[in-house]
């Protein structure tokens, strides 16, 4: 079994496209008048700005009775332009193992919260509040019935307090000021302590001003294994994707394409997909060509799983799904609210690709 959490290169991903037969650049060529042609984009005008912007933009473009106001060709050439730059390098990445120490039987964890800079696209450099420097924060991955111990500092101008969304804690645990605890004010730190379950994909994140602070980047992947890794169905390779939108607009694990990573399988391959939506709109996720077979919900798994190529997820879920990589080639991945994913300026935000090698 292996477990695919390394970024890839822009050398690899362009070798990848050649040995599935696609070509140097972009993810999906046809043949038109003896040329080249791309299928999407990534970019929206030289402007910088966020993902909200672009679905703006899409609005009344050509909405003119005179063909001739249709800049087509400028049109493509967006398009294509977003689509060579994927996968786009920028500075940080979210979604790392967060690593721990033993106190005893106790594994230890220490999250700092605070305020910085993230790049979500190429040159577009924005706001951040964080955890550990990164968003999102840095997964926790721990083993059904482990004792945790997670220590939280808060160096933000501002109080806050971290709920373990999905998981089983003390009622003092919760992470809710004023219900649960105070606040943890500028300066301070608090420690929350519990055993992980159930298993399966959960999340924590901000719950104070938490409109703001979790859109702003504070939400992070908590992951816990099975005690019997029977209890769950077999996988080769896997892979997290944490949804948000609003404060650094519609991004796949703290980026908006073309800056997203690709998923990257062999033919055969099993894929296990933990999806997190800690946004504050639906974002049904669409996958051309692959067959998503739904597992889990919030954790738990289900009792009927069901095939789709559309899976929605409403603010909060998280849910998990088996893709068996049965057919080559780049298929295109993205919210299927088309606002958040694709403009006349091309493709931005939500889109990521899984590429199937032979």
């Amino acid at each position: 079994m292996e477990t695919m959490k390394k970024s890839v290169s822009r050398r690899r991903f362009v070798g990848a496209l050649g040995a599935i037969g696609i070509g140097g650049a972009g993810l999906g060529i046809y043949q038109s008048t003896g040329s080249s042609q791309l299928f999407s984009t990534g970019r929206p005008d030289d402007e910088a700005s966020g993902a909200n912007d672009h679905a703006s933009d899409h609005g009344d473009h050509g909405s003119s009775d005179d063909d001739d106001a249709v800049d087509w060709e400028e049109m493509d050439r967006k398009h294509e332009e977003g689509v060579n730059a994927f996968p786009a390098e920028t500075e940080g990445r979210g979604n790392q193992p967060l690593e721990y120490e033993m106190d005893g039987d106790v594994k230890v964890f220490e999250i700092v919260c605070e305020k910085g800079e993230w790049e979500v696209e190429p040159g577009e450099v924005m706001e951040a509040w964080t955890y550990n420097g990164t968003v999102p924060g840095p997964e926790i991955r721990v083993t059904e019935g482990d004792k945790v111990r997670i220590h939280v500092h808060n160096e933000m101008n501002e109080s806050t307090a971290i709920h373990w969304h999905g998981l089983k804690v003390p009622n003092s645990q919760d992470g809710v000021p004023f219900i649960t605890q105070p606040p943890i004010t500028p300066g301070e730190s608090f420690t929350y302590e519990f055993e992980a379950k159930p298993a399966g994909t959960h999340m924590y994140h901000s719950h104070y001003n938490a409109a703001e602070q979790t859109a702003f980047g504070q939400v992070g992947a908590f992951i816990v294994e099975p005690k019997d890794p029977e209890e769950r169905p077999e996988y080769d390779r896997e892979y997290t994707i944490l949804l948000n939108d609003w404060k650094l607009g519609y991004t796949i694990n703290g980026k908006g394409f073309p800056a997203t990573e690709p998923l990257m399988a062999k033919l055969g391959d099993r894929i296990l997909i933990r999806y997190l939506n800690a946004g504050t709109m639906h974002h049904p996720m669409h996958l051309h060509g692959l067959t998503q077979k739904v597992i889990s919900k919030d954790g738990y798994m289900l009792p009927e799983p069901y095939n789709c190529d559309n899976l929605d997820l409403a603010p909060g879920d998280r849910k998990e799904v088996i893709v068996e990589a049965d057919e080559p080639g780049t298929w295109a991945m993205h919210c299927h609210v088309l606002t958040h994913a694709e403009g006349p300026h091309g493709m931005f935000g939500m889109v990521t690709a899984m590429i199937v090698e032979e």
